[in-house]
């Protein structure tokens, strides 16, 4: 049985290295959406904890991406760079899931292709191997379950979403849809179970804090009257200070329930945020048991072993009920 390293590495040295170590057939590569999201720096820090208890592996895993995750065309790249040159096998959290889908195709990799985080569209679930990571719909689901406990009428609401071609996020906001509105394939709440977006929602982050900021206050200041703000991503909250910045204008409002936030994660500064009041609810992924995880199930691909499809790795969720998970990390 072939044994793995990991190395962890960030920004344009993690390419570079990509570029060297994909010269031979002992590369495991983790091809994030950008090294500039601490969420993905979880996945990173569940690859190293692999390293520490395989010490001795002779084998190689890249830990790579776009230095932004806004670059979705980077992402491309480099997860072209690393199929033409060969690797053992690749983990892809796919930014423009379509475009992503098209490259694979186009390249028909022999090596072991599976997803991590982001998953392909179901008509190009056949170009990988199996999904590792969130259960998706079923966070969207969550959110609408804590929301709807908050606000058992209903209300107005605006959903804060990532790219717009993401997969991952988009399959979030319809659990959220259908639960909240008491049906399947919602493309959009109009008064479903008193639940109705407003105008000019969703928003799309491109998966940039400062832009996620920005849209929460205009959209505060826009729509005084607005029952729910829902980030299906924590992208404002990885930005604590603007994100106190922003929620500070509207704290009357969060401690009486006129208003509520419910968010996507659990890393530290949003819990923090949480337990500070700027938030009713977070509904956390497992980013570390994700990076953790991927490098075993890439060994069993290689070595032709059968693995689930998908590998769901559950969800934490922190209410003012119950904060759980949140009230101590």
């Amino acid at each position: 049985m072939k044994r793995f390293t990991i190395l962890a590495a960030a920004g344009a040295l993690a390419l570079t290295a990509g570029a060297a170590y994909a010269q031979d057939d002992k590369t495991l590569a983790i091809v994030v959406k950008g090294l500039d999201n601490p969420f993905f720096e979880q996945i990173n820090l569940g690859c190293q904890k692999w390293l520490e208890e395989n010490a001795d592996s002779e084998y190689k895993c890249l830990y790579t991406g776009p230095a932004s995750s806004a670059d979705e065309a980077g992402e491309v790249q480099i997860v072209d760079d690393l199929l033409v040159r060969g690797v053992a096998a690749i983990a892809i959290s796919p930014s423009n899931a379509p475009a992503m889908a098209n490259r694979v195709r186009a390249i028909a990799p022999d090596v072991p292709v599976m997803t991590i985080d982001a998953d392909f569209l179901p008509d190009a679930s056949d170009l990988r191997a199996t999904y590792l990571g969130t259960d998706n719909y079923l966070m969207g689901v969550k959110m609408a379950e804590e929301a709807m406990k908050l606000k058992p009428e209903g209300g107005s609401v605006c959903l804060q979403l990532g790219n717009v071609g993401a997969a991952n996020i988009n399959s979030r906001a319809q659990g959220f849809r259908d639960t909240a509105g008491g049906a399947k394939d919602i493309e959009r709440l109009d008064g479903q179970n008193g639940w109705t977006e407003i105008q000019g929602c969703p928003l799309y982050t491109n998966d940039q804090s400062d832009l996620a900021n920005q849209q929460m206050a205009d959209t505060f200041i826009a729509n005084p009257d607005l029952d729910a703000f829902v980030l299906v991503g924590g992208w404002a909250q990885f930005a604590p200070q603007a994100y106190t910045q922003v929620t500070d204008q509207v704290m009357d409002k969060l401690k009486s329930n006129e208003l509520i936030i419910i968010a996507g994660d659990t890393l530290p500064p949003q819990n923090q945020a949480f337990r500070e009041g700027r938030s009713h609810a977070q509904v956390g992924q497992r980013p570390f048991e994700m990076g953790y995880k991927a490098p075993d199930v890439m060994i069993q691909l290689i070595n032709g072993e059968t693995v689930d499809d998908p590998l769901y790795t559950g969800l934490d969720v922190c209410n003012t009920e119950d904060p759980g998970f949140c009230a101590d990390n």
